[in-house]
């Protein structure tokens, strides 16, 4: 499959603001299964400071800097990517064993399983996860197949409600409520498979949508996405879990970075002298080529 991604966003400030500085993470980092023929990442207007970064954690930054005065900036990025379909996983190496050999790594590598072994500022601990989800884990049932019995269950209980839950809930709350979006679902697994002793990571990236039979597919009407990447032992590294559709990441998928849990893999983030509310509007389109 080969894509095309526009992705445009516009941030307007009521009034103007000053020494805005932005960070960026929306040019696709290297990931197995893709290969990115051409990118562009723009701005208007142009910033007075641009700084590309790779790392720590499998993802590009991209850090703007507005000295003076900003009331308003556009940014774009633009990509085409072909994705390969990779082999089914199968039952994959027993859990214990999984959990083993990741803690034996001493690669610190972007790809390494030691940092998404441990709890992170948003994917923190969690007893009531932990407890609902050892009834899927068992440490001899196999990594790849126990995963997307994990992934079913997230998919079978809990609730898909966009607006039931923004950036400042937790993945306990989502977890109690049994509802939220791709984030909250995505935070969940990852809560879930670390406190068991499997690495675990947060993917950002986009999902091709289709519209409904019949209907024509509405211009910027896709969205960033969000699924679970699983370290499944060295011989099969990671695989991408999407709990919110219960399949894995394949065909569908187009990955843009991998970190600890959002916040990691933020498309955007920022500070900027000021106090005025902003009003922040992004289109998505995801085209088959």
């Amino acid at each position: 499959m080969i894509y095309s991604v526009r992705h445009a966003t516009r941030v307007t400030y009521s009034a103007p603001v000053v020494r805005a500085q932005f960070n960026l993470r929306l040019v696709p980092s290297i990931w197995k299964g893709q290969t990115i023929r051409k990118q562009h990442l723009g701005f208007k207007p142009v910033p007075d400071l641009r700084e590309d970064y790779y790392g720590p954690y499998c993802v590009n930054r991209t850090h703007i800097t507005f000295g003076g005065s900003l009331s308003q900036f556009e940014f774009l990025s633009e990509f085409e990517v072909e994705i390969e379909a990779l082999a089914d996983p199968g039952e994959g190496p027993a859990i214990a064993e999984v959990g083993a050999e990741a803690l034996e790594q001493r690669d610190l590598s972007p790809l390494s399983p030691a940092p998404y072994l441990f709890a992170s500022r948003i994917a923190g601990t969690d007893e009531e996860i932990d407890r609902w989800a050892s009834d899927h884990l068992p440490l001899d049932a196999g990594i790849a197949r126990s995963a997307s019995v994990l992934m079913g269950a997230i998919h079978r209980d809990f609730t898909y409600k966009p607006g039931s839950t923004d950036s400042a809930t937790s993945p306990s709350e989502a977890f109690s409520r049994r509802e939220g979006v791709c984030q909250d679902f995505a935070h969940v697994m990852i809560i879930a498979l670390r406190s068991h002793g499997i690495p675990a990571a947060y993917a950002s990236g986009y999902l091709r949508t289709l519209p409904p039979p019949g209907k024509p597919k509405l211009v910027g009407a896709d969205a960033m996405h969000a699924w679970v990447n699983v370290w499944c032992g060295k011989e099969l590294g990671w695989i991408g879990f999407d709990p919110t559709n219960n399949c894995l990441a394949r065909l569908d998928h187009i990955q843009i970075g991998m970190g600890r849990d959002y916040a990691d893999v933020a498309p955007i983030d920022g500070t900027f002298i000021g106090s005025a509310p902003q009003d922040m509007k992004t289109a998505v389109d995801v085209i088959e080529v």
